[in-house]
């Protein structure tokens, strides 16, 4: 499969910015080493947050300890340099060395890789669904290699969210008070409004609290962490516990060249790092999750609906993994393998789904 990113409007512009960068960019020397990092979301978005507090200093740290030469970061946060669509080919082209981002932006690209978005009200747990993520990875090699082959980059780390609930501008309590309603989502979650009879619209992040200010929509799936950091819950004032699940479908890349570039030991120190912030972000957005919760109740209304308002929404999107396994089966990709597979992990971590998915 050949890779089919488009160049979005205003890449280029700001790819001429990030070619300022190249004098110092990725290089190794004796005692130096630049690498430039980039996402299309703020810090506040808690993946992106702990790329700058804990990936960045913690690999800086070790290096410095460890071996001869010193590490220096060239920050892109907040779509300066890519954008939340753009972060896949940013790391390919070399526009930027490290990237992290949401398989929800790249549907042509990644199809199978937001394969927990296709079963929904899964764990609500990040530490249960980044171990799900972690098997089906091990059992479908695929799912790692195609970085390597296809997108000339290296997938150093899964990202786990918090659980996705539903923020809104207004108060709701049963499926039928989403009917037509305009709720933003990105890429497959999507889905979840459109069985549901909501009307799904595309959203990003950065531009969620301008979105719902001005009515473009008048809700979000959403995990409270965003809620909170973002201050959406000014907009909408609304954040009900639906428990759609946590999902593992963000990825941390580095560009191939880049890595080839790196000196042994730096590489070793790398991939370590790498795979202790990705369980962090697991711990990280558990720990935070409650607190988050506890910080929205004393600012907005907060409730949890009965499990019989999940199962009504659960039984509409009943026979969609189905679908979405035979579309990706086509497609040459083994679809049902991963939806398969995550179904059994999840049941084995304990996980009971108020619809159980089949899907033959």
């Amino acid at each position: 499969m050949k890779s089919t990113a488009c160049k979005q409007p205003g890449f280029a512009a700001r790819g001429l910015v990030a070619i300022l960068f190249l004098a110092a960019g990725s290089h190794a020397q004796a005692d130096r080493i630049t690498l430039r990092i980039a996402t299309g979301h703020p810090p506040g978005v808690v993946y992106a947050g702990l790329m700058q507090s804990y990936f960045q200093t913690e690999f800086q740290r070790r290096v410095e300890e460890r071996t001869e030469h010193t590490v220096n970061f060239i920050e892109g946060y907040s779509g300066s340099i890519v954008r939340t669509s753009e972060t896949l080919e940013g790391v390919q082209n070399g526009i930027v060395d490290i990237g992290g981002f949401c398989y929800c932006f790249e549907p042509s690209n990644l199809p199978l890789h937001a394969f927990q978005v296709m079963l929904p009200f899964g764990t609500m747990d990040p530490t249960v669904s980044l171990k799900i993520a972690q098997d089906v990875y091990r059992e479908v090699p695929y799912l790692t290699e195609v970085f390597e082959e296809e997108f000339n980059q290296k997938l150093l780390a899964r990202i786990a969210d918090a659980g996705y609930n539903l923020g809104t501008s207004f108060d709701w309590n049963t499926v039928e008070d989403l009917q037509g309603v305009k709720i933003a989502g990105a890429g497959l979650n999507l889905n979840w409004l459109r069985y549901a009879g909501a009307t799904p619209v595309q959203g990003a992040l950065p531009e969620a609290y301008t979105g719902l200010r001005t009515n473009v929509y008048e809700g979000w799936i959403m995990f409270p962490s965003a809620w909170v950091q973002l201050k959406l819950y000014e907009p909408a004032p609304y954040y009900t516990m639906i428990g759609f699940g946590s999902i593992t479908w963000h990825g941390l890349t580095i560009n191939l060249n880049t890595w080839n570039r790196l000196p042994a030991d730096v590489q070793e120190i790398l991939l370590e790092v790498s795979a202790d912030y990705e369980e962090l972000t697991g711990s990280n957005n558990l720990e935070r999750y409650g607190d988050d919760v506890a910080t929205l109740q004393e600012l907005i209304t907060v409730k949890e609906l009965g499990p019989e308002v999940r199962e009504e929404w659960a039984r509409s999107l009943a026979d969609w993994p189905a679908q979405m396994a035979a579309e990706l089966d086509g497609q040459g990709l083994p679809g049902t393998q991963v939806l398969e597979t995550a179904l059994a992990a999840a049941e084995r971590y304990g996980h009971v789904w108020p619809v159980r998915y089949e899907l033959q």
